[in-house]
């Protein structure tokens, strides 16, 4: 029997109401007791996937997809894997299709509940070229567009109908974005962008069966409006939250809501870890690289698929750095190697026999190889051709010292040298304004001279000023603290003391500072105030935490993630998209558009007309 009841009156609309409370959700923490303890979005994603196909029933089967569906899938499962659970097509809703009848199909709906989405699936139920469709929600969907549905679903092809609360695309395990690239404009939301904002941020919650407190970072208005609709939304659907309550006296999870206003510095340093790397010089879409505009790679390899679920290889050295991942590469290669030459001493039956049974993991190895050798390969191209080690080591000084003079000297050196790429001028002229700002012998304006000459880009260093100067960041970006706060002098006396690895890691992005802070049950209400504080009753730091970054988060604050998550935490990170430095710059353009530059008069003569 249909789950959609045909059009009938009042018969028919008692129907409706019965069919929209009768739809069922999966929370992933009701899915597996191991996700509790590791938050694995991916995992989750995935269980959402397999649920889908499995109550679907054997058969050949269509998934009927929508723009970011596709995207969240394809990030989770490869089409080989969609094959192996007997998914042979795959549709976008809103493409022109055909209107054969294939009604040896049942078709998998996966899609958003968008207004638009919502008119696509009523004609498709109007006319339904398939045996029968199960419809899966990625989010809530409103009483209203059910009913609606249901009328239009006279041939009763409908067989089920659920919300699934897949809303965001995982990136990895720990990490998940919107793909909301220039979220703000003149400094505030962008309409659309807070909406899906607000939808993806409520489906990551209802996904891990989360009712957190909703903290915000003080005197962020599009934190705290974003903030304020999030517990509109948990409250309008008081239902979908109320979850069991917190075991043994535990505190309640926490959103954190961070304004990527407070931390510029980390989107414009070049990174040295492989994941963070490949996207800074080489951009990582949807797990996917695309290097079809780079000479010399082979016509195979012009597309490559980055999945630390999909590859193994990639998967336990997304974070190795530059140097350890050459190591690393060089003793699969020579692993591969030796294997290759295995299979050249087939002189038996039985060798044939287990050449035959390696073959696959042979053939999977040798991509393997090919590929990262293929990524270093240009990555190593662009550091020496840009010279990225040299400006690497002054970009991680200007970010972690305080040497204003030595500093001056040796941007103006290489800001002029016109071996060094214009782009990675910009940036070291725009990371000495962001330290320098309010440093007596500032001398911003010199050296956007030196870069209007070199016809760069001038606008954008007043803009960032605009975006992210003193007079809006909280928290203590470059440790210039007063010498009366003890505890964050002592702090950073233990930090100094410790070191670090080499002179490209120094810098530690002021996320990892601020949930260490959580973590240890340090006081958060003044910068981060609860906009639910009835579920604050005492200070016990929180066992899960699900931070997201307006206007965008960072691969490196994903790698600082994954080491407090190593440690023992349970920490999600989100944010609007997922930056390299070139897209922070766009980020920061485009919010800055039409707002007035208050704080930056004196740059703007040096600035060209035609970056105005």
């Amino acid at each position: 029997m249909s789950t959609f009841i045909g059009v009938g009156g009042e018969h028919s609309s008692h129907r409706c109401q019965q069919l929209f409370t009768q739809i069922k959700y999966f929370p992933l923490y009701w899915q597996s007791k191991k996700l509790v303890l590791t938050m694995n979005l991916i995992s989750g994603i995935k269980l959402y996937i397999e649920k889908m196909c499995t109550e679907s029933g054997p058969g050949m089967k269509i998934i009927l997809l929508d723009k970011e569906t596709t995207s969240i899938i394809s990030m989770a499962f490869s089409q080989s894997d969609m094959l192996q659970r007997e998914v042979y097509l795959f549709e976008r809703l809103d493409s022109g299709r055909s209107n054969e009848r294939l009604k040896y199909l049942k078709c998998i709906v996966f899609i958003r509940p968008t207004k638009q989405n919502i008119q696509l699936l009523a004609n498709e139920l109007r006319n339904p070229k398939y045996s029968a469709y199960f419809i899966y929600f990625s989010n809530i969907i409103p009483r209203t567009d059910i009913k609606y549905l249901a009328e239009c679903d006279e041939s009763e092809s409908v067989r089920e109908v659920k919300e699934l609360y897949a809303d965001y695309l995982c990136v990895n395990p720990n990490l998940f974005s919107l793909n909301l690239p220039n979220c703000m404009v003149n400094l505030n939301w962008l309409p659309d962008s807070l909406t899906r904002s607000v939808q993806g941020i409520t489906a990551v919650l209802l996904s891990l069966k989360l009712n957190p407190v909703i903290r915000y970072r003080a005197g962020s208005q599009v934190a705290q409006l974003l903030a304020k609709l999030i517990y509109d939304q948990t409250t309008k659907e008081s239902s979908l939250f109320d979850f069991r309550g917190n075991v043994d006296g535990a505190a309640p999870p926490l959103l954190l809501l961070l304004d990527r206003r407070d931390d510029p510095v980390t989107p414009l340093l070049h990174q040295w870890s492989y994941q963070a790397m490949v996207h800074e010089l080489l951009n990582i879409r949807n797990n996917r690289v695309d290097l079809s505009e780079r000479p010399n790679v082979p016509k195979e390899f012009k597309e490559l698929v980055l999945s630390g679920d999909q590859d193994e290889f990639y998967g336990s050295n997304m974070y190795a750095n530059y140097g350890e991942i050459g190591s690393t590469i060089k003793q699969l290669m020579e692993e591969f190697q030796r294997k290759a030459n295995d299979h050249k001493k087939v002189e038996s039956i039985n060798d044939m026999k287990n050449f035959i049974e390696s073959y696959p993991q042979f053939k999977k190895m040798s991509g393997t190889v090919q590929k990262h050798l293929c990524i270093m390969g240009e990555l190593s191209s662009i550091s020496n051709k840009r010279n990225l080690f040299e400006v690497s080591e002054l970009e991680q000084e200007i970010a972690c010292k305080a040497e204003h003079s030595a500093q001056l000297q040796r941007i103006k050196k290489l800001i002029s040298d016109e071996r060094i790429h214009i782009d990675d001028a910009v940036k070291l002229v725009a990371l000495y304004a962001l330290r320098y700002e309010r440093h007596a012998n500032c001398d911003t304006s010199g050296l956007l001279q030196i870069i209007k000459t070199r016809g760069g880009n001038t606008q954008i260093v007043p803009a960032l000023i605009e975006y992210a100067g003193t007079h809006v960041r909280q928290g203590d970006l470059f440790n210039m603290v007063r010498i009366t706060d003890a505890v964050k002098l002592t702090r950073i006396l233990i930090k100094g003391l410790k070191g670090v690895e080499n002179v490209f890691t120094q810098h530690t992005p002021l996320l990892k500072e601020t949930l260490e802070d959580v973590f240890k049950g340090r006081e958060l209400d003044p910068m981060y105030p609860a906009i639910n504080s009835e579920l604050v009753p005492f200070r016990r730091p929180p066992q899960e935490v699900v931070v997201f970054i307006i206007g965008g988060a960072t691969y490196e604050e994903a790698f600082a993630v994954h080491q407090l998550n190593k440690a023992g935490y349970r920490v999600i990170l989100g944010g609007t998209t997922v930056h390299n430095s070139q897209s922070f710059i766009s980020e920061v353009l485009s919010a800055t558009s039409g707002a007035q530059f208050k704080h930056t008069k004196s740059m703007l003569k040096y600035c060209s007309p035609d970056n105005l």
